[in-house]
Order: C-alpha cells, then sequence, then structure tokens
C-alpha cells in the first residue's frame, strides 16, 4: 500500500526517489529546529533521552536496511564487500573529526539571562559561538551518511527497504535539528530564527547526497553493498563516538539508554510494518 502510493506520485526513477527522499529527511530536520519556538527551554535530560533515540533508529537502520540487505540481496551472501564500505565509512568519520574536532551538543549551558531574571539573551560568548561554529559544522558532517544511506537505499530499487530507512532517519533528524537549535540559543545568539537556520543548515547537505547516491549505484550497480556498507560504517561511528558518550555525560544514563531502545523499537518496528 505505502510503495504503490510512493511510485503512484513520484513514479519509478530511482534518481526522483533519492531526491524525495533527500527533501524529506531534511524536512525532518527542520521540524526538529523548529521545535524551539514551541518548546522553548528543553531540559538537558529531555534532550539526552532524545538524542538516545537517534541513537537507537540509526543503530537499526544500520543493520536492517543496510547491513544486512547488502550482504543478502546485493552480495549474494558474501559479506565482503559490505564489511570493507563498513570499514571505509568509519575511517571516512574518523579522518573527518581531524579536520572538524570533536564538538559537543552544548546543552549543558543555559542560557544566560540578567539580573532581575528577565529572559533577556545577553551578549554572544565568543568561546561558545566558536563551539557551535564547530557543532554546526559536525552535525552537518554526519548528516552526510544518512542522505548517501537514503540515496543508496532508493538507488537499490528495493522500496521496501529504502522507504522505512527514509523514515526512519527523518524520525531521528527531528531530535538532532533541535540540538543544533538549543545549542545556538545557548551560545547566546539572541533570534530563534537563527537558530532555526542552524537546523536547515545541517540538513540541507542531505538531499544532494541522497540524489548522488542514487545516481552513483544506479550508474555503477557493484558500488550497492560497499556504498550501502560505507554508509553504514560512518552511521555506526557517529552513535559510538558521538552520540553514546555526550548523552551520558550529564548523569542522564538511564534515560538516554531508554530512548535508545525506544528508537530501536521503533525502526524495527517501521521495517516490519513497511518492509
Amino acid at each position: 500500500m505505502v510503495i504503490d502510493t510512493f511510485t503512484q506520485l513520484f513514479g519509478t526513477d530511482p534518481l526522483i526517489h533519492g531526491a524525495v527522499g533527500g527533501v524529506v529527511i531534511a524536512t525532518f530536520n527542520l521540524l526538529g529546529a523548529s521545535l524551539v519556538f514551541v518548546w522553548r527551554d528543553p531540559s538537558e535530560r529531555a534532550l539526552d533521552g532524545a538524542l538516545g533515540f537517534a541513537a537507537g533508529v540509526m543503530l537499526a537502520a544500520s543493520f536492517t536496511s543496510l547491513i544486512i540487505p547488502g550482504i543478502e540481496t546485493y552480495s549474494n551472501g558474501n559479506p565482503i564487500p559490505v564489511l570493507v564500505g563498513v570499514a571505509l565509512g568509519a575511517l571516512f568519520l574518523d579522518r573527518s573529526d581531524v579536520l572538524v574536532p570533536h564538538a559537543h551538543y552544548l546543552v549543558s549551558g543555559r542560557r544566560r539571562t540578567e539580573a532581575g531574571g528577565t529572559d533577556r539573551t545577553l551578549p554572544i560568548d565568543d568561546d561558545r559561538f566558536a563551539g557551535v561554529v564547530l557543532f554546526v559544522l559536525a552535525i552537518t558532517l554526519h548528516n552526510m551518511p544518512e542522505g548517501l544511506a537514503v540515496g543508496v537505499g532508493f538507488g537499490s530499487g528495493d522500496l521496501a527497504t529504502a522507504i522505512p530507512l527514509m523514515l526512519a532517519i527523518g524520525i531521528q533528524n527531528v531530535p538532532e535539528g533541535l540540538a543544533v537549535s538549543v545549542a545556538a540559543i545557548n551560545a547566546g545568539l539572541n533570534r530563534r530564527t537563527y537558530a532555526v537556520f542552524a537546523g536547515i543548515r545541517s540538513g540541507v547537505v542531505e538531499i544532494p547526497l541522497a540524489i548522488l547516491g542514487a545516481y552513483a549505484v544506479g550508474t555503477v550497480s557493484a558500488l550497492l553493498p560497499y556504498a550501502m556498507g560505507f554508509a553504514a560504517g560512518a552511521m555506526l561511528f557517529v552513535i559510538s563516538d558521538e552520540i553514546v558518550p555526550e548523552t551520558h555525560l550529564r548523569g542522564h544514563e538511564r534515560v538516554a539508554t531508554l530512548g535508545t531502545l525506544a528508537g530501536v523499537i521503533v525502526m524495527l518496528y517501521l521495517d516490519i510494518s513497511l518492509g
């Protein structure tokens, strides 16, 4: 039903599907960034739980929508191409972190207020602003494998795998987009519209990469298992190196862990019900 509706709306061209997938996940990122308009001051505990949820979705999606289909369907049971891709994806993110130093989610610094308790933001703290710039760059970098994963999924032509993957990555983009906006506000930026712009900025990179991923694997089909492994490896690196350590820094390990389990459950449900 979902697959039929999708093809009725967007046809059968995998390149168009990749573009649609990129727009969808970037829109979810914008939705998350826009939450600061209604959720004005999310707590550290809530953000750690939300980011844990994002990690759980990415973790399950890496296996159910990328690694396992890559081995079973596109490598004829040979795990080597996918595992090579996993290693290359993790190595790419590792080397990228050298260029963009490890950036924290900056949820611990609450907005500063004037004496007397008014909620007017004080002038920007240059050090924290520099941290936000690094943070936005890091999140943008980490959005790259997500966009690539969606494009690769649609480029494979397997909508039963690609659509759940698109929805899963879109859902986990919501807490990531919110985290970018909160980081900008905590740095002292006095306009929520700028915080939302930061969320848009981190999501826009996903659209061209989704198109590129669909084009690459559609043109050179032999690349597909390597590309699926690459996207999975990059996402697994982000989970272990960035999200899990950050969500366990402030004493909310239990909430973050429960969020991770919830994310895994949601992804598995999407994969089974839509696949």
